[in-house]
């Protein structure tokens, strides 16, 4: 079974404070990920901070209030919203985590506990898409790569967007170094 993980597809990064073009660019990519998943589990997550980030280890490095529970910014992408949705149909099961960091601490407690009957021992393959490559994209993996050591994890990348083209690349290369599957990368040729 396929465990595909969207990450904090959220307005705030798509065109929000910390929204780009190259975020916008992926809506409808991860839209058609979402799409195409049969039978598989989809977890979104959502970058969650309070009114006090500006006093968080995480706001004194990234001065910019963001995904604050509650707002506009902090909700996720509606087209990315109803995929997920209407993905329910094709027997997916679906589930969202607010995190309160780059990364969540998965843990096979969090099937177990989030869908009852299911063993987290059925997933097969893993794919990660979403926001930002080089921090939550990034994050997720390695944590991910932890809870699911044997267990081929793919990122899509032109399912993600960096927060600047040029951390998107260097996140990647990080990424394939660890022995991450990268999938859908252009690269600039060098001549």
């Amino acid at each position: 079974m396929k465990l595909l993980c969207v990450i904090d597809m959220q307005n705030d990064f798509i065109d929000g404070v910390l929204g780009s073009p190259e975020a916008q660019a992926i809506v409808p990519k991860v839209v058609e990920k979402i799409n195409s998943m049969d039978n598989g589990i989809i977890i979104l997550t959502k970058d969650t901070h309070y009114n006090d980030y500006l006093k968080t280890e995480e706001g004194k490095h990234l001065p910019i209030p963001h995904c604050i529970i509650g707002t506009d910014g902090w909700g996720l992408n509606l087209r990315v919203l109803a995929a997920v949705y209407r993905s329910r149909k094709r027997k997916n099961l679906t589930g969202l985590i607010n995190k309160p960091t780059f990364g969540y601490t998965w843990s096979n407690e969090y099937f177990i506990e989030k869908f009852y009957n299911f063993n987290p021992s059925d997933i097969t393959e893993v794919e990660i898409v979403g926001l930002d490559t080089d921090f939550c994209v990034l994050a997720n993996a390695m944590t991910l790569k932890a809870a699911f050591p044997n267990i081929p994890i793919t990122i899509d990348a032109a399912c993600c967007a960096g927060s600047t083209p040029e951390w998107h690349e260097k996140a990647l290369d990080i990424l394939e170094h660890c022995h991450f599957n990268i999938i859908n990368r252009k690269r600039e040729r060098k001549e």
